[in-house]
C-alpha cells in the first residue's frame, strides 16, 4: 500500500527530508532521483516539480529505469509520461485531499 497518495504539494513541501525521499520513492523507485527531487524543494507549483522530476528521471542510466520502472527499458517520453503520471497520483489536486 502506498502512503503518500494525494497529500498535495504544500504537504509535500513540508514532509521531513526522509519522508519526502520516501514519497518520492514510491512514485518511480529510484532513490538517488527521489533524493535529487526532494533536496531542491520548496516548489512553487506542481508543474515546477514535474519539470524538474522529468529533466531527472529521464537523466537516469538504463539500468536504474529497468530498477525505476520494471519491465522493458522505457524511451524518454515514455518514462516522462509514467513520472507525470505517479506524481500527480502522489500530489492528487493542487491541495491534496482533504483529510477525514
Amino acid at each position: 500500500m502506498l502512503m503518500h497518495k494525494g497529500i498535495g504539494l504544500a504537504e509535500f513541501n513540508a514532509l521531513p527530508p526522509g519522508r519526502a525521499v520516501h514519497a518520492l520513492y514510491e512514485c518511480c523507485g529510484n532513490v538517488t532521483w527521489a533524493r535529487k527531487i526532494a533536496a531542491a524543494r520548496p516548489f512553487a507549483s506542481q508543474a515546477e516539480l514535474i519539470r524538474l522530476a522529468e529533466r531527472e528521471l529521464t537523466a537516469l542510466s538504463p539500468g536504474d529505469l529497468e530498477r525505476a520502472f520494471p519491465g522493458p527499458v522505457p524511451d524518454p517520453e515514455t518514462v516522462a509520461e509514467l513520472g507525470r503520471h505517479r506524481l500527480a497520483w502522489m500530489l492528487g489536486p493542487a491541495d491534496g485531499y482533504p483529510e477525514y
